[in-house]
């Protein structure tokens, strides 16, 4: 088990939310530096895998590789081995690098399990890479939709991937559909001096946030940027996500067109609102992430996923929507 599984960052954000006494007394038993004979095998079910990975700005990143299910298996408690490389034009493929500091998040929509690993590439080879593990741990299913993924045939030839300084119309459209999204953070060496916690708590983290088809709000601030704000529901108060912004306020989204496969990378920067009308106006909200859009990767069709009609979380029951229309935001806000 990990003596010290939380970093400063999760810690605060635990003190200020309240739990920090029962997170102490509950991390270090269910966060674990290898990985249960339980989560070995789910992973080896798994026809994707979300990734997150830091580049050299420091800017988190979130993607997707996809294979045939058993293209991960874990030779052992403290390893996993992943059969896939990103495409070209996935932020991914300029980080994976032996060394580099990777999360990893185990979704099964269909049946509302997810598992979380990160950890520290070991290997690399033209087949794959292997990682070795730093923290392994268990999710909640809340606000997971069920949708069973099926391998497509992949496209012949790759599309082109586009690079947007601001959001366009089609993105506009499918953020303001989305019902789920990715979210990758992290907790740099850059940004730990003098944190005491296990050096297992540093690194990548990638996330998912599912909500109500709508449930992120797009408005544009004075200059005319993307302004995204995301209702945070109730979860396991570890933090993990909202601890690493609160230290290093990047992020990287990644939203996927369940229909085509397309891709839509995102670069933010964040903010976390704890409190105020904001909050209180969308129900089941404890508080709100807002995201700066600084640009935005386009991949068409980069998935070869194809997804039948979600079933929502019943847990979306005690949820809300935001009003239409888009507003300005001021700086500051």
């Amino acid at each position: 088990m990990i003596a010290a599984p939380f970093h400063a960052g999760e810690r605060a954000l635990q003190a200020l939310a309240g739990s920090r006494e029962q997170m102490e007394a509950v991390g270090s038993r269910v966060i674990r530096d290898f990985m249960p004979d339980q989560h070995r095998q789910f992973f080896s079910l798994l026809p994707f895998l979300v990734v997150g990975s830091l580049d050299a700005q420091l800017q988190p990143w979130a993607s997707v590789l996809a294979a045939p299910a058993g293209f991960m298996h874990s030779p052992d408690v403290t390893h996993l081995r992943v059969d896939a490389l990103p495409a070209a034009g996935d932020p991914l493929a300029g980080q994976l690098q032996p060394g580099a500091t990777l999360g990893f998040l185990g979704i099964q929509p269909h049946t509302r399990r997810r598992n979380r690993m990160n950890g520290t590439v070991e290997a690399l080879d033209a087949a794959g890479f292997t990682v070795a593990v730093q923290q392994s741990f268990g999710n909640c299913p809340r606000y997971i939709q069920a949708r069973e993924p099926e391998l497509a045939a992949p496209r012949a030839q790759a599309a082109p991937v586009q690079w947007l300084d601001r959001l366009d119309v089609a993105a506009h459209r499918l953020i303001g559909s989305a019902d789920t999204l990715f979210i990758a953070t992290a907790y740099p060496n850059e940004v730990s001096e003098g944190d005491e916690a296990d050096a297992s708590s540093h690194g990548v983290d990638v996330s998912h946030r599912g909500g109500r088809p709508g449930f992120v709000r797009i408005d544009s601030d004075e200059e005319g940027r993307d302004v995204l704000t995301v209702p945070d529901f109730n979860g396991n108060r570890f933090f993990n996500t909202l601890g690493n912004l609160a230290a290093h306020p990047r992020a990287g989204l990644l939203f996927i067109d369940f229909d085509s496969g397309e891709l839509l990378h995102l670069a933010v920067t964040s903010e976390i609102i704890w409190n105020g009308p904001e909050v209180e106006s969308f129900e089941g909200a404890e508080r709100l992430m807002r995201f700066r859009v600084t640009h935005a990767l386009r991949r068409p069709a980069a998935l070869p996923l194809r997804w039948g009609d979600a079933q929502f979380s019943p847990h979306l029951a005690g949820t809300g929507q935001w009003n239409s229309g888009m507003r300005v935001l001021t700086e500051g806000r």
